[in-house]
């Protein structure tokens, strides 16, 4: 349990910095700092799918938002024709394509037919068992309550991150600018 503290004001810590600090890349690292914690919160608490959602979501919002504030730096030279680019694009979708084929081509049950027994638990006792309106409704806050809350968490927490970076306040005006380097 004292880890979860530890962690929680790790993250409270990152937070603070993120927003008071007025390097945006310092901001972005303490943003992920806090998205880091917060997986290692969720895996703490035995919600490890959760805990992946928040590692994924946070990995592609720290890139985006690294490059985001790298561009905003450094100027954009002219490469010309980019082979490399073409071509690992072209690779990783061959491999999407023979991923797919794998997939497809071993089976799948017919459209309708549940993947799993469990599945089928859901539509007939839902209703009775939750005493919720529809299926639905009783699937995502009865029974998944918990990982509809961390998904919501993970979301607030990837909002949170891009108006941090995104924010006017602590941004330099382009007069300021303009009068540094005259």
């Amino acid at each position: 349990m004292i880890e979860l503290y530890v962690l929680l004001g790790l993250m409270i810590a990152g937070a603070i910095i993120a927003i008071e600090v007025k390097n945006l890349l310092s901001a972005v690292v303490a943003v992920g700092i806090v998205g880091l914690g917060l997986s290692i919160i969720f895996l703490l608490l035995k919600a490890p799918d959760v805990a992946i959602t928040q590692i994924v979501v946070e990995i592609a919002a720290v890139i985006l938002l690294i490059r985001a504030t790298l561009n905003r730096d450094t100027a954009q030279k002219y490469c010309g024709s980019r082979p490399f680019g073409a071509l690992m694009g072209v690779l990783f979708l061959g491999l999407a394509v023979v991923a797919a084929l794998a997939t497809f081509s071993s089976g799948l049950s017919p459209f309708g037919e549940p993947l799993m027994t469990v599945s089928r638990f859901y539509p007939i006792d839902a209703i009775s068992g939750t005493g919720a309106m529809n299926v639905v409704t009783s699937v995502i806050l009865d029974y998944r309550a918990f990982d509809t809350l961390g998904e919501a968490t993970v979301l607030f927490t990837a909002v949170i991150g891009v108006l941090t970076v995104m924010r006017s306040v602590g941004k330099k005006k382009e007069e300021d600018l303009r009068e540094n380097n005259e």
